[in-house]
């Protein structure tokens, strides 16, 4: 009997995700190409509710490259005009306004994004640790890519506490790398390596782990054997999931 062929190394299309209320690993897709109902419970406008919207992003887009259809929705609570917007600026695409539900459209999994603590929900849950930062009408100086990225950089179920020093190393990484991305793009395109788009997935498909896919980034950046035309197609690729606008200063004078 002949051996099987090995896949391709970035055939796996598996996320999982850690059920707060049972701590175990699920499926979040468990019927393949079946309808995912997502949930974001983001009761008023603080850091903490804007990073729940951000996680439930991360999982729609997430869910989305592996082919799956999703319904997002984004229940009720104070202040949703000032959280919708301040979630734009993040580059967070809107959800719909959360209607009655109870009956469905027949999807295969309902996942709830809530603040880690909240009020219980049926079906599996992601819980989001609490962010802090000083109030958001005062963060009006920082580019939202770099909040973004400041928050990307702690795993959801970790605390995040903004200061200073944590924005300040965002907005190097940032202007960094969209400005390597430039200089990457006038040079040959080169395909993402096959290794790179396997630990990229592997990554994110771990229970959303950004942090282990900013790790890749930072490798790829300064791994020598890489020509620089792979490393332009690796940053696109991975900010279809981190929505950074890597992209933003091409065709910029250099």
């Amino acid at each position: 009997m002949p051996a099987c062929a090995r896949p391709p190394a970035y055939a796996r299309l598996v996320l999982r995700i850690i059920d707060a209320r049972s701590g175990e690993p699920v499926d979040a897709a468990p019927a393949r190409r079946g309808l995912t109902r997502v949930e974001v419970h983001a009761p008023g406008f603080d850091m903490t509710s804007l990073r729940v919207l951000l996680v439930a992003d991360l999982l729609v887009r997430a869910l989305e490259f592996g082919g799956t259809p999703v319904w997002a929705l984004l229940t009720g609570g104070r202040q949703q005009a000032e959280l919708r917007a301040s979630a734009a600026a993040l580059g967070i695409r809107p959800f719909e306004d959360s209607p009655d539900v109870s009956a469905g459209l027949g999807e295969a999994q309902v996942i709830h994004v809530a603040v880690e603590g909240g009020a219980a929900t049926d079906g599996v849950r992601i819980d989001v640790a609490p962010a802090h930062s000083e109030d958001l009408d005062t963060r009006d100086d920082i580019d939202p890519g770099v909040l973004r990225l400041a928050l990307l950089a702690r795993h959801h179920r970790a605390p995040a506490r903004l200061e200073a020093a944590a924005f300040e190393e965002a907005r190097v990484t940032l202007a960094r790398w969209r400005g390597a991305v430039a200089g990457w793009a006038r040079l040959p395109s080169r395909p993402v390596p096959d290794e790179v788009r396997r630990r990229l997935r592997d990554a994110w498909e771990d229970d959303l782990d950004l942090p282990r896919v900013l790790d890749v980034l930072h490798h790829v950046e300064t791994e020598p054997e890489l020509p620089d035309g792979a490393r332009f197609e690796t940053y696109a690729y991975a900010d279809r999931l981190l929505g950074l606008d890597l992209t933003h200063d091409l065709g910029s004078p250099s």
